[in-house]
């Protein structure tokens, strides 16, 4: 999915979906005449300021996540830096405003609409008459041209990630004057908005050869307020300087330096000085917000040291020394003395080096938002006890969403909504709450779907030699065992009480015995069923008992275990933090896990993409395309020639033919209401599926030099660079009180 800040479409975080099976699809939200859409939860927070407001000159030092393999967009190997550039270098059509919609970028467009539909959609674009790329030819016709017919996915020589729309063009030509393009298309698009953003000059996309290599380490033609001075493989960072050539608002800012720095270590480039802004995540984020806060008067210095804590005053030697005199006043001998000494020394060590460390760090403060994306439980349909989809949804209606969300964003102090949609974020046009269509958390009636599907509290579990776990675990995996749920046999006995039930299960109780998140009632655990003994095993598809709720699930001899696998590397932290109480969470239903954790290189290759697991948790980021980025996603597997299954980006390897159809309608109709009722429905048959759960809008902490404006957490909005610079002394950007909410339901997009 494209989105501003993240990447090309063709560089995305994966996501699931399975077959709606039975399940019938209630009505959408949307055909009342409030809106579903709702607003944005949060808003940019960028220090906004005036240009007048603003320094000329200056040099901005940005951390990225890495010196990008190609400057090239439409690479597959192309990454979030790929994109940061382009938008600061290259023309584009649309840019993305604070609601996730695409708005006309005045810079190079001075229209474009569509002027006919029959017999074939026509789009033209009368370009800014300004626009000139930096050699000074104009930008034409010509560059439209080159781009269609390099992704157009008709010459297999351009090594082109994807070629979704362009392969929908059927001829690109100059219009009434040179300064107009005439765009013809073979088939109906309605995400035609999407085409030619980034724009490349033909120098690049004129040739196979040009295209594949030419635009990988350098950008010779550029046509955006900066230009590529230099990516430095070495020095791990890329140069962006003014564009001379650049017709719009002059940029502020010399130079833009993207330097390559790791999550964990930013905050100590930034201690250092060696940064301006910085995306850090929440471990960080408290550190940042302290040494911002409120500072004494006299020395400058925190009032509150790390954790907390009164910051140490200067007195902390002379204390020392006293201290060292008590103990030997009172008993202790020279040497226990001393080394009560030493150690209160290397407290007072530590605590004057924080004390610099939050004086450096008081120069910046932290912007917050809500990232265009969102973080979802997926689940892997292709095979074990997940191919079964009343399995998949009774793990969907077993999590608590907002409780995740609330565990995530609350702490960071925005808002903590979970999410309602595959395909949008609140306040995006696409978007509606479409989970009414799998049902809200219910333990009762997950408990239900799951005996349904066999997997009751009944029989012992049975282990032959050779024979695989439950959950399609492989002995590689038995390696990298971290975590395992449900220790005991799976086995549960009618009329016994499950007397390993813990502290935390019988606070989950009502005195009268009522289960609090399902309603039910516990008897007081004998079997007075009729016939029934004590000790007898139950039937095969027998609902436990709801004394036994937590009990283990087990069928045909084996355990209901699933293999949870998540990355284990530095910012990670709130992933696992998520998945522990997801484990909690389907604990409760009987579904036991093992949670893996594996490098953060390996993490989505040799797991993700290649099936190697049940649930994991991973993010998309959001489109305001989704009828074109989307599909790729939820697209119903097809085989290939070979026997292989080609599964584009649906990497959990189900779909369904209703789906595929309703996103074609959307891509085939002009209407933008009927297309975005038809995504609409997509996205409930979608949630009806179970092969993905939306949980929570990503949150977006940023750490920004405090006289550093029209920068930070961006949210939904394209960063304007031009306008990015540092403040004149007295003058001071505006920034939001308390990110804004949408609605008080809690149901929406977070």
């Amino acid at each position: 999915m494209s989105h501003v800040g993240v990447g090309p479409r063709a560089v995305m975080r994966a996501v699931a979906f399975l077959t709606a099976g039975v399940l019938a699809v209630p009505a959408l939200a949307g055909c009342t005449s409030e809106d579903p859409a709702g607003k944005p939860l949060a808003g940019q927070d960028v220090a906004a300021a005036a240009r007048a407001s603003v320094s000329d000159g200056g040099t901005l030092r940005w951390a990225v996540d890495s010196v990008p393999d190609t400057l090239n967009a439409f690479q597959s190997d192309a990454d979030a830096t790929t994109t940061r550039v382009a938008q600061a270098v290259l023309p584009s059509m649309y840019r993305m405003d604070e609601t996730g919609s695409p708005v006309r970028n005045p810079d190079y467009l001075e229209s474009a609409e569509v002027v006919d539909t029959e017999p074939k959609q026509v789009v033209v674009y009368k370009l800014n008459q300004q626009a000139v790329w930096s050699d000074g030819r104009e930008i034409g016709a010509a560059d439209f041209a080159a781009q269609w017919r390099a992704l157009s996915g008709k010459d297999s020589a351009y090594w082109t990630a994807r070629n979704a729309g362009y392969d929908r063009i059927e001829k690109v030509e100059r219009g009434a004057n040179d300064l107009e393009v005439k765009v013809t298309f073979s088939r109906p698009y309605a995400d035609w908005k999407a085409l030619f953003t980034p724009l490349y000059p033909k120098d690049v996309t004129g040739t196979p050869d040009a295209f594949n290599d030419g635009a990988r380490r350098a950008l010779k033609v550029s046509a955006g307020p900066f230009a590529v001075k230099k990516v430095d493989t070495k020095g791990d960072q890329v140069v962006l300087t003014g564009n001379p050539r650049w017709w719009g608002e002059p940029a502020k800012l010399d130079e833009i330096v993207l330097r390559a720095v790791p999550r964990d270590e930013r905050v100590s480039e930034l201690v250092a000085g060696k940064l301006d802004l910085a995306e850090i995540d929440p471990e960080t984020a408290d550190e940042v917000t302290l040494a911002a806060g409120p500072r004494d008067p006299a020395t400058g210095t925190p009032l509150m040291g790390p954790g907390g804590t009164p910051a140490a005053g200067p007195q902390g030697r002379s204390a020392a020394q006293a201290l060292r005199s008590w103990a030997i006043a009172n008993g202790s001998d020279e040497e226990a003395a001393e080394e009560e000494v030493l150690a209160r020394e290397e407290r007072r060590e530590a605590e004057a080096k924080a004390r610099r460390r939050q004086q450096a760090l008081s120069g910046f403060e932290l912007r917050k938002s809500l990232e265009p994306a969102y973080t979802q439980l997926a689940l892997n349909g292709a095979e074990g006890p997940l191919a079964d989809e009343r399995v998949r949804r009774a793990v969907a209606r077993a999590l608590d969403r907002e409780k995740l969300a609330e565990a995530v964003l609350k702490p960071l102090g925005l808002p903590a909504e979970p999410v309602g949609s595959h395909l949008a974020l609140s306040g995006q046009p696409a978007y509606a709450d479409g989970s009414g269509a799998l049902g809200e958390q219910n333990a009762k009636e997950a408990r239900a779907l799951l005996a349904d599907a066999g997997w009751v509290p009944g029989g012992p579990v049975k282990k032959k030699d050779g024979e695989e776990a439950a959950g399609a675990e492989k002995d590689e995996d038995k390696k990298d065992e971290e975590k395992s749920e449900g220790g005991d046999d799976g086995t549960y006995i009618v009329g016994e009480d499950d007397k390993n039930k813990d502290d935390k299960n019988k606070d989950d109780k009502n005195d009268d015995g009522a289960d609090r998140e399902s309603g039910e009632k516990h008897s007081s655990g004998k079997n007075t069923a009729q016939g029934g003994a004590p000790g007898a095993y139950a039937p095969k598809g027998t609902a436990a008992p709801a004394g036994a709720a937590a009990a283990p699930l087990a069928k045909d001899g084996k355990a209901l275990t699933l293999r949870f696998v998540l990355p284990s590397g530095p910012g990670s932290e709130t992933l696992r933090t998520v998945a522990d109480r997801i484990t909690d969470m389907l604990k409760e239903i009987g579904i036991g896990t093992r949670i893996t954790k594996v490098p953060d290189e390996s993490y989505f290759k040799d797991h993700i993409a290649a099936g190697e697991y049940d649930l994991a948790l991973y993010s998309w980021p959001a489109s305001a395309f989704p009828a074109t980025d989307a599909r790729p996603i939820y697209a119903k597997p097809v085989p290939a020639a070979d026997g292989s299954l080609n599964v584009a980006q649906n990497y959990t390897r189900v779909g369904t033919d209703q789906v595929d159809q309703l996103f074609d309608r959307a891509l085939a109709t002009l209407d933008q209401k009927e297309a975005r009722d038809l995504l609409r429905k997509a996205d409930s048959r979608i949630w009806a599926a179970a092969g993905s759960v939306p949980l929570y809008q990503r949150p977006q902490l940023t750490a920004a030099r405090k006289n550093l404006a029209n920068a930070g957490a961006f949210g939904f909005g394209t960063p304007v660079y031009e306008d990015m610079g540092f403040l004149k002394k007295g003058a001071q950007g505006s920034r939001p009180t308390a990110p804004s909410s949408a609605s008080s339901s809690p149901s929406p997009s977070s």
